[in-house]
């Protein structure tokens, strides 16, 4: 997942940050407090993947509409949506504590609401709740751990929220998998995200205000205890000079562009930096979710399913592997983002992307050819009231095969000695799928037997692989870059927007998509658009690897040109841009 995006941090700021929180585990203790709210945004983005198999067993109506599906799993982001808008203005108002108890509040409601939802329409209050609490944590964790951290250790402490994030996800998939067999399934597989929420509210609710809001509030001597907590005693003074500026510095500049956000958005799109800045940075962004990633994240063991893995325990285990790789992808992007530079990370990331996607439609496309074709005798073994009205009415065409009785709404119960060879083409019910099982045979509803389906599994890896360690962190840390300091605040909220748009367009398509373009259709459709997303990263964002802030506002005002090489350190000074 690839929303909230962890903050740089290189090798020796982590030693550091080991050596100097394990003298003051005061700091560790708020770094894991807050954290909790990204390993919660994590989770809820995950969950549904596994949660969505087995609500299509309990809900007739949601098995049948595509629409609903897709639904369930948006509405979080919808919610994540205005909960960042909202999340924004609570940080400020309220206080960055207050705000993640706020959003704990929502995490447990709605995960409670979920998990005893009696209609699919409760479960979709339950997510727009959730969603809520995952907006505003995706902003208030990050900022109240960068605020609460001391600063030689602040890269550090905030990439354990990034970490968080990919562990809340591998950590679903887990608990999914737990719950196959147990009584509820989905609803403990939704319920349970109200545990950790309940815990953070209880920590939070015995630890301290950011300092920096402190101070701006005018809580100073309030702001200087918890400063004394944070750093030794011979820092603090100079650590309250730095705030004392910084707060200073940022007044002024709400004085000279406005404090309203008319004013400032209206300045940030008349300022030609700005302007150029937001390019890159909304770039970066809409590419992020463009390139189809939470399709994988949603939808993963329903595309394994696709790729005719019948069981929905074996379907959320494979999924399990795209998960985890993901986490890794996160830990390998820290460990060389500084060293490659964000630009060449995002532009390798991307031909990476485009080839898995292209080969995984291929793959899925000779999947669907190859499909197992329909036997007439074993479908009326089962007996004609139950044979699927579609293939009654075209058994005698002979391109009819799985692949057509799936699409016709109905099932396919495997043959009995080979899964791939011809089988029956059933009503899609649950007594079927019992007579089917009953039989020693494999019934499926999503995807078709394949001897090749592994390669997709394979392929979903790969493309995981390729895009985490560049697509899914540097569009976030290009973000935290690109903006002069005084718009850093609106330049970061519209492409956080424009990300958590994005990512409500793709996850609420996708399955239509599926139908209307096939499976292979829908992963090129991505292919061509992520090779559009190439064309623009490479001609709007410039690399920011090394610059000071001042270095890159001087970048966008003088014209940035896209090169496929670094120049010379030296040219950067005479103001050339580096590619």
């Amino acid at each position: 997942m690839v929303e909230g995006g962890p903050v740089k941090a290189d090798k020796t700021e982590f030693t550091e940050c080991w050596k100097i929180s394990s003298k003051n585990p005061y700091i560790m203790k708020l770094a894991f407090a807050a954290g909790i709210g990204g390993l919660l945004f994590g989770y809820d983005t995950g969950v549904i993947s596994g949660a969505l198999l087995y609500i299509k067993e309990d809900f007739e109506e949601v098995d049948k509409s595509t629409f609903l599906q897709e639904l369930i799993v948006s509405t979080c982001v919808a919610g994540a949506i205005i909960g960042a808008a909202v999340g924004g203005y609570a940080n400020d108002r309220i206080g960055r504590r207050k705000t993640i108890m706020v959003a704990d509040v929502l995490f447990f409601l709605g995960s409670i609401i979920m998990a005893i939802a009696p209609v699919p329409a409760v479960i979709i209050v339950g997510r727009v709740l959730v969603g809520l609490g995952v907006g505003m944590a995706s902003m208030t964790a990050p900022l109240y751990i960068s605020e609460a951290s001391p600063a030689k250790i602040r890269g550090a402490m905030v990439s354990t929220n990034g970490l968080l994030i990919t562990g809340g996800q591998f950590l679903s998939y887990l608990i999914n998998l737990a719950f196959t067999r147990a009584p509820g399934t989905w609803r403990w597989m939704l319920g349970v995200a109200g545990l950790p929420a309940l815990i953070q509210f209880l920590l939070m609710w015995s630890l301290p205000e950011s300092p920096r809001w402190l101070y701006r509030e005018n809580y100073v001597h309030e702001a200087k205890e918890i400063l004394e907590k944070l750093y030794p005693e011979d820092e603090v003074d100079r650590e309250i000079q730095a705030l004392r500026e910084s707060v200073e510095s940022e007044r002024a500049m709400e004085e000279s562009i406005g404090k309203d956000m008319w004013s400032k958005l209206k300045g940030a799109f008349t300022d030609k930096v700005v302007r150029r800045g937001l390019y890159a940075g909304v770039t970066v962004q809409v590419a992020q979710q463009f390139v189809g990633i939470n399709t994988v994240m949603y939808y993963s063991p329903t595309i394994v399913q696709f790729a005719g893995f019948a069981s929905k325990s074996v379907a959320l285990a494979l999924s399990l592997i795209t998960s985890g790789l993901n986490a890794v992808g996160s830990i390998i992007s820290m460990m060389v983002v500084d060293k490659y530079g964000r630009r060449r990370l995002m532009i390798i990331s991307m031909f990476g992307i485009i080839s898995c996607l292209i080969i995984l439609a291929v793959v899925f496309r000779q999947a669907s050819l190859g499909a197992p074709g329909i036997d007439f005798v074993d479908t009326k073994h089962f007996g004609s009231n139950v044979t699927c009205p579609s293939y009654l009415e075209n058994f005698h065409k002979p391109k009819w095969g799985c692949t057509q009785c799936l699409k016709a709404k109905c099932s396919f119960c495997s043959n009995v000695a080979d899964k791939t060879a011809p089988g029956a083409c059933l009503i899609d019910t649950k007594v079927m799928q019992n007579e089917c099982e009953a039989e020693h045979r494999v019934f499926y509803e999503e995807g078709c037997p394949s001897k090749i389906g592994f390669l997709a599994v394979l392929l979903l890896g790969l493309y995981i692989i390729s895009y985490s360690p560049g697509m899914g962190t540097a569009p976030w840390i290009v973000n935290s870059e690109i903006y002069p300091l005084r718009y850093r605040g609106v330049g970061g909220g519209i492409a956080a927007v424009a990300n958590w748009t994005s990512n409500l367009l793709v996850s609420l398509t996708f399955l239509t998509m599926t139908q209307t373009l096939t499976v292979a259709g829908a992963f090129l459709m991505f292919a061509a658009i992520s090779f559009i997303m190439l064309v623009a990263i490479f001609l709007f964002v410039p690399e920011t690897k090394g610059l000071q802030f001042e270095e890159v506002e001087k970048l966008l005002r003088d014209d940035y040109k896209p090169g496929f090489f670094k120049v010379k350190a030296g040219d950067q000074g005479k103001g050339k841009a580096p590619a």
